[in-house]
């Protein structure tokens, strides 16, 4: 019988022995690292009946072609039982750019929704009650031009922002780190960042105005530890940036959220969970002092991995989700995204989007696992995993720590350069069939097969594009010109740039001529080389 290595090993490269017991959790206590739900360090949980008294947020990540078009999506998804928006933009968006500029030609409204204006913001939310429902936004680089954008809709339906709930991505070091979709340098990104979180605590305070992402890092291949030490370090980046600025940290360290990806590695991954918030709980203590306890509280959104998915025999994809869904839940999430089983061949059709919204429900309402909270707490291996994890974060830490923090480690291709050796050695494993995956290197089937997908054609381009004609033809040109002066003022003088961006987006100004108009202030930036 050919052993394979990935029975003596998790995803992470951790050893994995036959069975577990207390001699594993040597120096472990039950007092101090398990504690209760609801109390330090929040192993257990950040709520003491979790589940029992409320569900996690169902939020399924939707946007494709026009904000019509999505909004459609949205208003289905809601009358199917999801609790919680999530908008995908799509690339163009992402980097700033408008639907019309050359850089974005084939690519509008392909993986997300196409966003340029203020009107289109207006058309992707007509007829959903803003202050109703919850909505999250996934984008980084522009995310304070979107979030001035849904400011702006709200204020001309007349809705206070204090009703506001959502959270706006926002988190530009991971994007430096992974994703790569980034507008300017680290630190006038990190200062605009600063600014948000301000803004949102005088003004939104229901709002989250940073999810600190994981879920891109693991997505580039790092490891479950890599994932782990380099969102919660970035999320302390964020902590000393905003601190720095004078913002007490109990007035926004309860509102920030944090965001991880759910591999395959089933009892890895709820052990994440766990460690991720015990070791945020005691470096917030140990760093910051806050006296809420809120502020030491990890809330944390959830979604299972794009890239564990396959084309070959897609149908597979719903049992690898099931159980990372499942993984989340088990791990304690406060919100969650099932990924549809065709995403890896086209954006996701209506009915594999609804089975993966079923998917969470099933969890929820027949599997009776929301009854007990923390139903691992106190397995062997789950314990000692968390343990694990923790230390192999902590010794990122340490490195960090040691370089000068996240920024300079960025500048100088650290976390890069860890994710690269990892996602390496993961394909290594695959091609040498150490790493088994079912329908690609074990159980392959010789004829495809097919399943319905969806499509974006080039009318949609088309329509966006006429539509920014229409608008730039349309608005106050001195009005919008005179906006984006003042803009760059604010900017260049380093004062508080969101009223700024708020009034240039009422003005007609579009995404694309607000980037444009900060990079002139800020300029652009160039990665380094990783080797």
């Amino acid at each position: 019988m050919n052993e394979r290595k990935s029975r003596f090993s998790s995803l992470s490269g951790l050893e994995i022995e036959r069975v577990y017991g207390p001699e594993h959790l040597k120096g472990w206590t039950v007092e101090q690292d398990l504690g209760r739900p609801g109390s330090f360090p929040y192993t257990r949980g950040i709520y003491p009946d979790m589940y029992r008294s409320r569900l996690w947020t169902m939020r399924q990540f939707a946007g494709f072609g026009s904000a019509d078009d999505t909004n459609r999506r949205f208003k289905y998804l809601l009358t199917q039982g999801q609790t919680g928006l999530s908008v995908a933009f799509d690339l163009p968006t992402l980097m700033g750019l408008d639907a019309d500029d050359p850089m974005a030609r084939g690519e509008v409204g392909h993986c997300g929704v196409a966003i340029s204006s203020l009107a289109d913001m207006e058309r992707l939310f007509d007829g959903i009650p803003l202050d109703q429902v919850t909505t999250s936004m996934t984008i980084n680089g522009p995310a304070a031009v979107l979030f001035a954008m849904y400011l702006a809709v709200a204020d001309k339906r007349g809705i206070p922002f204090d009703r506001l709930g959502g959270t706006i991505q926002n988190d530009i070091l991971k994007e430096y780190i992974a994703q790569k979709e980034w507008l300017f340098p680290p630190e006038p990104h990190l200062a605009i960042i600063v600014d948000t979180i301000d803004y949102c605590t005088a003004h939104v305070p229901k709002w989250h105005p940073i999810s600190i992402s994981g879920y891109h890092i693991r997505e580039a291949g790092s490891t479950a530890v890599q994932e782990l030490a380099f969102t919660l370090y970035d999320g302390l980046t964020y902590v000393d940036a905003a601190v720095k600025s004078g913002i007490d940290v109990d007035a926004f360290a309860p509102r920030l959220s944090f965001f991880f990806n759910v591999h395959n590695d089933f009892f890895e991954e709820i052990a994440k969970f766990r460690a991720a918030r015990r070791l945020w709980a005691r470096e917030m203590e140990h760093r910051y002092h806050p006296k809420n306890p809120r502020s030491l509280q990890l809330r944390c959104h959830a979604q299972t991995a794009g890239c564990s998915l396959t084309a070959q025999q897609p149908m597979n994809n719903v049992v690898r989700t099931t159980l990372q869904a499942l993984a989340a839940v088990l791990g304690g999430t406060q919100s969650l995204h099932t990924n549809s089983m065709d995403e890896t061949l086209a954006l996701p059709t209506e009915e594999a989007v609804t089975l993966a919204l079923r998917t969470q429900q099933v969890i929820a309402s027949e599997s009776e696992t929301v009854n007990c909270v923390d139903p691992l707490g106190g397995s062997y291996l789950v314990e000692s995993l968390t343990n694990r994890l923790e230390e192999g974060a902590r010794d990122y830490f340490r490195t960090l720590d040691r370089m000068g923090g996240m920024v300079t480690a960025i500048e100088q291709g650290f976390p890069q350069r860890e994710i690269l050796d990892a996602s390496q050695r993961y394909q290594k494993e695959i091609e040498h069939q150490e790493r088994p995956i079912v329908g690609v290197t074990d159980y392959v089937e010789q004829e495809a097969r097919s399943i319905p997908t969806l499509k974006i054609g080039p009318e949609v381009e088309q329509e966006q594009v006429a539509r920014l004609s229409d608008l730039r033809k349309s608005r106050d040109p001195f009005k919008m010109a005179g906006s984006l002066e003042e803009l760059q003022e604010t900017a260049a003088c380093h004062q508080k740039l969101m009223p700024a961006l708020i009034e240039a987006v009422k003005a007609k100004a579009t995404l694309g001529e607000i980037c444009a108009a900060l990079k002139e202030v800020y300029g652009t930036y160039r990665e380094p080389v990783v080797l």
